[in-house]
Formats: structure tokens, C-alpha cells, sequence
């Protein structure tokens, strides 16, 4: 019974991270500790061992394993952070040699997108990549039963439980694997749905793509006046969130997408391609970048996101730099950054300072993309000018006796819808 006065403790002790890494050079632990910070654990200090790749059996060489483990005492970590993703086998020696649990970047990632899932379909995405994740590492988790058949003497009845709960176990992760795919694929036909709709608006689309917590939702408030969600964690964005905003007279749609990071775990590419999708299909992306950070880092984040979206296909979309948080920068660093990134727009989303700018560019990139025509558009076909309008913008029309005569500069997709009003060279319509 517990003393008077005194009360229950009911909380789980807080989880304090040592940071591993194995590798030919230093490795730079601050984007482990910050997803470890998203995941509400703290960092109490960081060991690398130098090596040409991480030991197959325990990550770590087994001289380090000693000096591993008295580094976890003196600094009263009760959880080991691995920035790779472990092998099975590596995770559980791992354990049996320091005694304290082990998990890798993987599944911290995991855990975080789980917490931050907010719709139906980022749920079963999160649910997904933990089962595909899991499904290797099952054998664990029935330790305890298969050692109940270790051993030539075991008597007949208990040879085995542990194998047979693993395989059951597997299977039914498999059958959930294929419903969840199932359920997906449907949900993907949805969005494919609305893209279409969205398509026959041709309304041009612009996806905000870089790593995570550089601002992306920010900006998508401050270019559309909404009220998304932005906190300074990472992953806060999981859902990809779609809004309008005007750019010199035209429509453009807007889409946040969910944040890169280095190294982004092969399930998360696969389960999330949601998100990551918008950016596939958009008419231009804008890569955003934290400008606030040293060079070299800036540089490797920039890596990071041009990786990814090379990996979905994404690459050949035009692109468009925008560094943020510009602010928070000095006026030498500014000059620096106009040198090493010419075509780079700087600003800050936080105070509005260069969004007019960055408005300027995107309309820029697009008006590239657009092809000139001349319609004669009969006037029973008004309906159509409208449509022109929504895509093309502003027109140079001149009513006829024929009907509108136009003169607009169309996007790529909507050329073929317009065809038919193409006035010949000779001032023509196609159809004379």
C-alpha cells in the first residue's frame, strides 16, 4: 500500500536517447535528435564508430559494444537511437548486449507519422508502412515461445509453438497488407477523381515541396489566407492540403505537401506516395528551403528533396528555389545566398517580406509553359469563353460578325479543347 501523502506515480519515466551512428566519416546526428525531439524523447548525447560499413551481426564492432554500454550508464540513457535502419538481427544482439532497448530511424519516423495522421487515408498509409516495416522483424516477438521447443530432450506437444504463432502471426499481417493496399488503391482512384475535375478546370497547380519544418505551411497560409496547421516539429504536415490563390488576374492551386528528410525510409516512398503525388502532377514546384541554416547543410537539404523527387518521377517538373525564413538572416548571408543561388527567390513567410516576389516568379514560370492562339469563338459558344477566361486569363478580344475573335495565351493542356475556334493564317476558322 502506498505511504500517505505520497502520490502514485502513474507516467512512464521520460525516455532519454543515446545517438548511434556506423560509417566511413562523421555523421551529422542533429536531424536524429530532432525527430527524436518530434517523438517526445530526449537526446542525452551522441557515439560513432569509424568504419567502412556498420558490423552485419551488431551495428557496432564488438570492441565498441563495452564502451557503448558504459556510455549508456554515465549518461542515464534508458533507450539507444540507431540514424540507421537496423537489420533484425542487428536490433535484437544490439539489445542483449547493452540491456537497454534499441530503435532505429525508421521507427521513429514511423511513430511520428502515426501521431501526426489526421485523415482516414494518412491512417491506413501509417498503419501500412508499420506493417511492412514489422513483418521481417515478427520472429522477436515470440522469442519466449519458440524457447519452450528448444532442445533435443523437448517432449513431444511443445516443439514449435513460437514458429507456428509466427507464421499465423505473418500471415494475417500479409491479408492486412492486401486490404490496405486494397482500400488505397480505391482512395487513390478518388483523388485521381478529383484531380481530373480539377484538370478539366486546368487551373494551374503549384506544389510546395521541401524538407520538413521549412515553412511550407506558412507560406500556403500566407499566399492563400488559410488557417492550415503549422507547428515547429517535424512531419507536421502528413495530408497533402490543396487551397486557390490569385496571381495577375489567374487562378493557381495551391498544394502543401508532406516534409523530406534524408534518407526517407523506402516504405514511407512507397505508403505515402498520396502526398507526393501532388508534386508529380503539378504544373511547377516550389522547393522550398530553410535559408537560415549554414551552406553546406543547405546544400545537402537541397540534395535530399531532389532525390526524392526523383525516386516518384518528379524530377523533369519545373522548378522554382525559394529560400525562406530570410529574415533571420544577415544582409552578408543574403548577398551570399543572391551569389550562390541566382535564381533563387528570398523571403519570408513568417513577415510577408518577398512574397511578391515569389507571386512574380511563379506567374513567370508559368507564362512559359503557355502557347499563344487566335480563336474566332461563335457567339452561341459563349460558354467556351468563359472557360478561355479561366484558363488564359486576360484576353484580347474584339467582338465580329462572325463572332469573338481572340487572342490568348493558352496552357499546354487546354490547347486541344480550343482547337476547333484556331483561326487559319489567312484569318480564317478552320471550319470555312
Amino acid at each position: 500500500m502506498a505511504d500517505a501523502g505520497k502520490p502514485t506515480q502513474t507516467r512512464r519515466a521520460k525516455q532519454r536517447a543515446l545517438c548511434i551512428a556506423a560509417g566511413p566519416g562523421e555523421v551529422d546526428l542533429s536531424e536524429l535528435t530532432e525527430l527524436l525531439r518530434t517523438a517526445g524523447v530526449a537526446s542525452v548525447g551522441e557515439m560513432q564508430q569509424r568504419r567502412p560499413d556498420p558490423d552485419p551481426d551488431r551495428y557496432f564492432g564488438k570492441g565498441k559494444l563495452a564502451d557503448l554500454k558504459r556510455e549508456v550508464k554515465e549518461r542515464g540513457a534508458n533507450l539507444i537511437a540507431c540514424d540507421d535502419e537496423l537489420l533484425p538481427r542487428q536490433e535484437r544482439n544490439l539489445e542483449e548486449a547493452v540491456g537497454v532497448p534499441v530503435i532505429d530511424r525508421t521507427a521513429i519516423i514511423l511513430d511520428i507519422f502515426a501521431d501526426h495522421a489526421a485523415t482516414a487515408e494518412g491512417k491506413l498509409q501509417v498503419e501500412l508502412a508499420q506493417l511492412q516495416y514489422n513483418l521481417a522483424r515478427m520472429r522477436g516477438l515470440w522469442t519466449h515461445l519458440e524457447r519452450l521447443g528448444a532442445g533435443a530432450s523437448a517432449g513431444i506437444g511443445t516443439r514449435g509453438p513460437g514458429e507456428t504463432q509466427i507464421e499465423t502471426d505473418r500471415r494475417l499481417a500479409r491479408d492486412r497488407i492486401t486490404a490496405l493496399k486494397r482500400r488505397l488503391a480505391r482512395t487513390k482512384g478518388t483523388r485521381a477523381t478529383m484531380r481530373a475535375e480539377r484538370e478539366r478546370a486546368h487551373l494551374p497547380t503549384v506544389a510546395l515541396a521541401g524538407y520538413t519544418n521549412a515553412g511550407k505551411s506558412t507560406l500556403l497560409n500566407a499566399l492563400t489566407g488559410s488557417e492550415a496547421g503549422v507547428a515547429d516539429r517535424l512531419f507536421h504536415t502528413l495530408d497533402p492540403t490543396t487551397r486557390q490563390f490569385l496571381v495577375g488576374g489567374r487562378t493557381y492551386l495551391l498544394t502543401d505537401t508532406v516534409g523530406f528528410i534524408r534518407k526517407l525510409p523506402h516504405e514511407l516512398v512507397d505508403s505515402f506516395a498520396a502526398t507526393l503525388e501532388e508534386a508529380l502532377e503539378a504544373d511547377l514546384i516550389v522547393h522550398m528551403v530553410d535559408a537560415s541554416m549554414p551552406e553546406d547543410e543547405l546544400v545537402d537539404r537541397l540534395a535530399a528533396v531532389d532525390g526524392v523527387l526523383a525516386e516518384i518521377g518528379a524530377a523533369e517538373v519545373p522548378r522554382l528555389l525559394a529560400l525562406n525564413k530570410i529574415d533571420a538572416v544577415s544582409e552578408d548571408r543574403r548577398r551570399e545566398l543572391s551569389f550562390r543561388h541566382r535564381r533563387a527567390v528570398q523571403l519570408s513567410a513568417e513577415t510577408g517580406e518577398g512574397l511578391e516576389d515569389l507571386r512574380a516568379a511563379i506567374e513567370t514560370a508559368f507564362l512559359r509553359t503557355l502557347r499563344p492562339m487566335e480563336l474566332l469563338v461563335p457567339y452561341e459558344e459563349g460558354g467556351r469563353l468563359s472557360e478561355l477566361h479561366d484558363v488564359a486569363g486576360e484576353l484580347d478580344r474584339e467582338d465580329t460578325a462572325e463572332g469573338v475573335r481572340v487572342k490568348a495565351r493558352v496552357p499546354a493542356g487546354s490547347v486541344m479543347r480550343f482547337e476547333r475556334f484556331a483561326v487559319n493564317g489567312d484569318g480564317a476558322s478552320p471550319s470555312e
